[in-house]
């Protein structure tokens, strides 16, 4: 049995939003290509990702916000045929195409069958290499790229299809996970932890403030070894104290110093340190029970390269 488990599907590089869109299949490919290059690829348990079901996404969203994601893109397949455009505008970042919808199932999908097989016991831990990404998406509101919040998914199946009691949320992302705070801000079952760039994307995003909320705002051209000082010091006692029996990852990777889309520090080993401070809490608390699935990340080179070293210490290599 390989511990280390990667999800992906053929469908999620079918999403794309328009020439130029830094949120573009190119990412999957980048990370493909480093795992290969790299021989990490070769240790890992490889599974297709299934489609989530519509009962699967109420978990997190409201009926009215799946069935509007799904009516969209039915509009959109009949003004195709008709001639009309090829895609239809969310917000002035985000659209999808006669695709999204499946691979945004995938997305949630590979998400959900990665916390069936860690909670089986077939695998210790899981990436999910997937597009669209998901932390800014609301409970009823698709934006910032993300059309469904799929590790707000998991970790409410784990919850309510699993049994489990307590889980952790870690959010690493240059972004405010703003759509995962909306969806689990006062469930005590589950603590969020995130740090991210501020001011920033979502700008007009009000902050909740609840128990279950451990969120560290940090300026622009913050660097490394302070985020580190500040998980130190903020996050790790609280995630000790919360005990989760499970911890899902958003795994964004634009706050890497080359990526243009924020204005933060970190490298490479910026995130193996984190990615290993929450291995110990996972195999001290959730026996070595993490899904860690991919948000940001646009430097295509910083990216993969990033990803292959946040897999490394999942995979002990």
């Amino acid at each position: 049995m390989n511990q280390t488990g990667y999800f992906s599907h053929r469908d999620c590089w079918k999403h794309e939003m328009g020439p130029g869109h830094p949120e573009c299949p190119e990412r999957l490919d980048a990370i493909e290509d480093r795992l290969l290059a790299s021989g990490v690829g070769d240790a890992l348990d490889r599974r297709e990702a299934p489609l989530a079901t519509v009962s699967d996404l109420e978990l997190a969203h409201g009926r009215m916000h799946v069935a509007a994601i799904r009516g969209m893109t039915d509009n959109l397949q009949e003004q195709i045929i008709a001639g009309g455009p090829t895609h239809a505008q969310i917000d002035p970042d985000t659209s999808l195409n006669v695709h999204t919808w499946n691979a945004a199932l995938r997305a949630a999908g590979a998400a959900l069958a990665a916390t069936d097989a860690v909670i089986g016991g077939e695998l210790e831990n899981a990436f999910c290499s997937v597009r669209p990404p998901g932390h800014h998406a609301c409970r009823d509101q698709a934006m910032g790229f993300c059309f469904f919040n799929n590790v707000a998914l998991a970790a409410r199946y784990a919850l309510e299809r699993h049994g489990l009691s307590r889980v952790a949320i870690i959010d690493f992302d240059v972004h405010h996970g703003n759509g995962t705070e909306d969806i689990v801000a006062g469930d005590p079952r589950i603590l969020m932890a995130s740090f991210y760039q501020h001011p920033f994307y979502p700008m007009d995003w009000p902050h909740r403030q609840a128990d279950n909320l451990v969120n560290l705002p940090v300026p622009a051209y913050t660097r490394g070894m302070d985020v580190r000082e500040m998980i130190d010091m903020l996050w790790l006692p609280r995630l000790e104290a919360h005990k989760p029996e499970m911890i899902f990852i958003s795994a964004g990777f634009d706050a890497h110093r080359e990526d243009d889309m924020g204005q933060l520090g970190l490298v490479e080993q910026d995130y193996v340190w984190i990615t290993t401070c929450i291995k110990d809490i996972a195999r001290r608390h959730a026996k070595g029970r993490i899904v860690s699935c991919l948000e940001g990340g646009y430097h295509l080179g910083a990216l993969a390269r990033s990803v292959e070293a946040h897999i490394r210490v999942l995979a002990d290599l």
